[in-house]
C-alpha cells in the first residue's frame, strides 16, 4: 500500500485530496496544526469514519518546525508528500506579511530539505498559484509566461516554486510545482467570493439578510472544481519526470456572471439584492 503524507489536510483542498487518495488505495497521514480550530476543519464526521477504520491518520505538526517535519517523515515514510499548507489569503497577506512569507515560502523549503537529507526517492507535489503571474503583460498565461507577484502571498509562492526547481535541479528530486487557477467547492472558505455569493443566496432565501456587498463586479476569474485539480495533483506525482504545469479550465469569468448564475438557480433576478462599492 502507498503511503501519502498530506500538509493543509484541514483545508479544501486537502480534505479532497486525501478522500481521493483513499479511494486510489492509499494510507493517508495529514498533519494538522495544535491551534487549529478542533484540528479539523472539514467534515468532521467523514473524518472521524475515516480515522476509525484506520484509512487516515492525523498528526500535529509544523511546517515551521524542521524538527518536527523531519521526525513525522522519516516514521510515516510516505511515497508521496503533498504540501498544501499555506497562509493562503492574498488580502490578508498585506497585513501577515512576514507570517505568510515563512509558512508559504521557507515551510516548502523546510520540507524539500527533509525529503533530501531523510529519502530523495520521495516524491513532491508543491501548491502553486495563479497568483503568481500577477499583473501578467499576456491575455492568458500558461508555464513560460513570467512571474510578476503583486503581494507577498504570490511572492512567496514564487519562492517556494524557485525552491522546488532547485531541489530538483541539484540534487534530482522528483519535485513538481502545479500552478493553479482559482478552483472552488462547498468546502471553500466564506472568506472567498464564490462562497461569498453562495453563502449570501442562501440567507437571503432563508430571509436572514436582504442583500449582498461586493467590489469590482468585472473582475474575472477562471473557476473549477476543486475535486478535479486535487486529481492533477496526483496525476503530476505519477509521472515519470517532474514537471511544473498549470491546472485551469481555460475560460474566466466575471463576478457579475457568478451572481446572475447564482441568484437564477433560485429564480432571483441579482441586481436587486446585489450592491456594488
Amino acid at each position: 500500500m502507498r503511503k501519502a503524507f498530506i500538509t493543509g489536510i484541514s483545508g479544501q483542498d486537502g480534505s479532497y485530496l486525501a478522500e481521493y487518495l483513499l479511494a486510489e488505495g492509499y494510507a493517508v497521514h495529514g498533519m494538522v496544526r495544535q491551534n487549529s480550530s478542533g484540528l479539523y476543519g472539514w467534515a468532521t464526521h467523514v473524518e472521524a469514519n475515516l480515522i476509525e477504520k484506520g484509512q487516515l491518520t492525523l498528526h500535529v505538526g509544523d511546517l515551521l518546525d524542521y524538527g518536527s517535519l523531519d521526525r513525522l517523515v522519516r516514521s510515516i515514510q510516505p511515497d508521496e508528500i503533498y504540501n498544501l499548507a499555506a497562509q493562503s489569503h492574498v488580502g490578508h497577506s498585506f497585513g501577515l506579511a512576514g507570517y505568510t512569507a515563512t509558512t508559504t515560502g521557507l515551510g516548502a523549503l523546510n520540507l524539500l530539505e527533509v525529503i533530501r537529507n531523510s529519502n530523495q526517492a520521495i516524491r513532491f507535489y508543491q501548491a502553486g498559484s495563479s497568483e503568481m503571474f500577477g499583473n501578467s503583460a499576456t491575455q492568458t498565461q500558461d508555464e513560460s509566461t513570467p512571474f510578476n507577484p503583486q503581494s507577498p502571498y504570490a511572492a512567496a509562492k514564487v519562492y517556494a516554486h524557485q525552491s522546488v526547481l532547485q531541489y530538483r535541479n541539484s540534487y534530482g528530486i522528483h519535485a513538481s510545482n502545479g500552478i493553479l487557477f482559482n478552483h472552488e467547492s462547498p468546502r471553500r472558505s466564506p472568506e472567498f467570493v464564490t462562497r461569498k455569493v453562495t453563502k449570501a443566496v442562501a440567507e437571503i432565501i432563508a430571509g436572514s439578510r436582504s442583500n449582498l456587498t461586493l467590489g469590482n463586479l468585472s473582475s474575472s476569474r477562471d473557476w473549477g472544481y476543486a475535486p478535479e485539480y486535487v486529481a492533477a495533483m496526483h496525476m503530476m506525482l505519477q509521472r515519470d519526470e517532474p514537471d511544473d504545469i498549470v491546472v485551469a479550465t481555460g475560460n474566466t469569468h466575471t463576478v457579475e456572471e457568478l451572481c446572475q448564475v447564482a441568484f437564477g438557480l433560485v429564480g432571483l433576478e441579482w441586481r436587486d439584492y446585489v450592491l456594488s462599492d
